[in-house]
């Protein structure tokens, strides 16, 4: 299944406020928040598309060929935004989107590793081009931090006996291998206890957010995309969980209206960053129609701060 933008409507009605520009898709996928930007800003709007997976890249140049040479398309994470933009000399833009998580595209290609529903190797890397796979990261972690892995990314409250569950499983020579075996091994361990959720998610969010770096990548990519922004230029972010909203919100809070950079209770901004408002007080979330056509939509959230000056 092709990957279904989410909040797309509300996305670019917040985003593109005058035509033409630059504006950017810091995380492309298939590319359907960039052909609906590019669509709305107009023929003088140009777009620089990042992906760190090349697989999504592919389907993102397919989709954008008929906007030709008003697209610039690279494989890159997009905590390296600032030295790619520059490398374009791309500055001064209007409107930039960022898609967090993982998208239906990689959950449905069971050899990615993303999801428990099929059996596949333990791999979870969003680019193919790292050497750190969640099946490394079981077999290397130790049980510390295995434990804290699944506290802090995943919000799993059986943190440590799911550890102490894959560290003796380890030892004995019976470490998962493959998704389906580290779901039973995570439902075994939680004593077989089934809400309305896999006893699993959890565990599988937390892994894929460690392997992958995608909360110090957020981190990193939030500041250099204010920092990009022309003044009126607006940044828009959809989240999917606690952790990312979180962190979107006390960003955006942090620089309402200040120099310094402080998150209440959070992760602290160094530096001096744009002033700049945040355009919707509460997080926009997707209307029942849209979460009866996709219900991934069902915990987007979607945050957009302008820059001032």
């Amino acid at each position: 299944m092709l990957h279904m933008p989410v909040l797309l409507a509300e996305t670019v009605a917040h985003v593109v406020t005058e035509p033409g520009g630059w504006y950017v898709d810091a995380t492309v996928g298939a590319g359907g928040h960039a052909t609906a930007l590019l669509a709305a800003a107009g023929l003088d709007a140009r777009l620089l598309a990042l992906d760190r997976d090349a697989e999504a890249l592919e389907l993102a140049r397919a989709a954008l060929a008929p906007f030709g040479a008003r697209v610039v398309l690279e494989q890159a994470n997009f905590a390296d935004l600032a030295p790619v933009a520059a490398r374009h000399g791309i500055r001064d833009v209007r409107g930039i989107v960022m898609d967090l998580g993982v998208s239906s595209m990689q959950l449905d290609r069971p050899e990615r590793g993303f999801s428990f529903l099929r059996d596949a190797p333990l791999d979870m890397r969003m680019d193919a081009r790292q050497e750190l796979t969640a099946a490394q990261l079981l077999a290397q972690a130790p049980e510390v931090e295995l434990a804290d892995i699944l506290r802090r990314y995943g919000e799993e409250t059986m943190a440590r006996r799911i550890a102490r569950a894959l560290v003796q499983a380890r030892e004995e020579g019976r470490l998962p291998a493959t998704t389906t075996q580290l779901a039973e091994l995570v439902a075994q361990a939680k004593g077989g206890r089934r809400g309305r959720t896999h006893p699993a998610t959890q565990v599988f969010q937390a892994l894929r957010i460690a392997v992958n770096g995608e909360l110090s990548a957020l981190a990193r990519a939030l500041p250099a995309a204010l920092d990009l922004l022309a003044p009126g230029g607006r940044l828009a972010v959809i989240s999917f969980h606690s952790l990312e909203d979180r962190m979107v919100k006390q960003f955006m809070v942090a620089h309402e209206g200040r120099m310094e950079a402080l998150a209440k209770g959070g992760a602290r901004w160094q530096g001096q960053l744009p002033r700049a408002r945040r355009v919707v007080r509460k997080a926009v979330a997707a209307a029942a129609e849209e979460v009866a056509r996709n219900p991934r939509a069902r915990s987007a959230k979607l945050r957009v701060l302008e820059r001032m000056a």
